[in-house]
């Protein structure tokens, strides 16, 4: 997909990625309006720097990268205190809703923000390590492993007990 010069590139790109946005922003927003008002306001701002993207390769990721800022910018006055060094061990073992092993929403809400960004990126953004490194302004070694952590934590949560617990189980 060749870039800038114009209208016809840009649809192209608007065509290819609006889909994947969109799944992306509603899984953040969890509202339908506010994800297609995000949506539109990402290919706005694209838009308007169009002409100065030049990585054809980096298209999707520049495009996460903005609606990643786009969504936060939103909730930014909103946004509750998150501990982001908070100990995942600790937070899994914490009492929680007995229904949220079967809530998927629920168990990404728990997530540490650096995991669920990173796994939603790649879950529902389609992005590669790569790509999400790069949106986020990160070393691919360090995606893998935030990944790596939350599809973990995803287990544990889901089967409703963490890790250390299900091993203990497993191996007395």
């Amino acid at each position: 997909m060749p870039l800038p010069p114009g209208k016809a590139e840009f649809e192209q790109v608007v065509r290819a990625y609006a889909n994947d946005l969109f799944r992306y922003l509603y899984w953040l927003s969890r509202e339908r309006a506010q994800a297609e008002d995000l949506v539109q306001e990402v290919f706005a701002r694209a838009w308007a720097a169009w002409a100065d993207q030049r990585d054809e390769k980096a298209v999707k990721a520049w495009l996460f990268t903005i609606a990643r800022n786009e969504h936060a910018r939103l909730h930014e006055r909103k946004r509750p205190e998150i501990d982001e060094d908070a100990d995942l061990d600790t937070l899994l073992a914490a009492p929680t809703d007995p229904a949220l092993g079967m809530d998927l929403r629920k168990a990404f809400g728990v997530l540490p923000a650096g995991l669920r960004g990173a796994l939603l990126l790649q879950v529902l953004g389609g992005l590669s390590s790569a790509e999400i490194a790069s949106a986020s302004d990160s070393t691919v070694e360090a995606v893998n492993m935030r990944l790596s952590r939350a599809r973990r934590a995803m287990r544990s949560l889901l089967d409703g007990a963490p890790d250390s617990d299900r091993k203990k189980k497993a191996h007395p």
